[in-house]
């Protein structure tokens, strides 16, 4: 392993962190509708927990409104009781073969909550990215100790790893303060 691999690595994990942040910041409700807050809806299909998407066509029909409807018909009941069970404070309401779900807009207390579990996330986010550096800046301690490298390069490496984090926290606050936006513009 060489300098270069931890500073490689470290830039794939933080990476990934990003990318999990901007799933997760995707399933946090806005004023419109989206597909993506039912996401983690487990449907009771056939006996086993499978994910809404798996089982039911999900669409727009406006900006308030999703559709959903099931590929069998027969699972419309065990798919509109999901959803109302899914703490989401959705009320589908079934007409014919298709669920409509209607998005509640969000009153201002809501949104503020929305806006703390956006912090809350970038926060956790932000502690990943800095266990990430820690265990890079363990890995380079360790080419010295190894001989694998001199000191000099371990704090190059170090202060390398250091600009990578920056910029990673960076990137974090930035994506924030878009979905913070988002949240509270009526």
């Amino acid at each position: 392993m060489t300098i270069a691999d931890v500073k490689k690595s470290t830039e794939q994990k933080m990476t990934k962190s990003i990318e999990s942040l901007r799933a997760d910041l995707a399933k946090v409700r806005t004023g419109r509708a989206h597909t993506g807050i039912l996401d983690h809806v487990q449907v009771d299909y056939y006996g086993s927990p499978t994910q809404l998407s798996q089982v039911a066509n999900l669409t727009l029909i406006d900006a308030r409104t999703i559709g959903v409807q099931p590929y069998e018909k027969k699972m419309l009941a065990a798919v509109e009781k999901a959803i109302r069970e899914a703490d989401l404070g959705l009320n589908p309401a079934t007409q014919g073969e298709l669920i409509r779900v209607p998005t509640p807009p969000l009153t201002e207390e809501r949104r503020k909550e929305m806006v703390k579990l956006v912090k809350g996330e970038a926060e956790d986010t932000k502690i990943s990215i800095r266990n990430i550096r820690r265990d890079a800046n363990e890995g380079l301690k360790k080419l010295v100790k190894d001989k694998v490298c001199s000191e000099d390069d371990e704090r190059r490496g170090q202060d390398d790893i250091q600009k990578l984090t920056d910029k990673f926290v960076a990137e974090v606050d930035k994506l924030v303060a878009e979905k913070e936006k988002e949240v509270l513009t009526v």
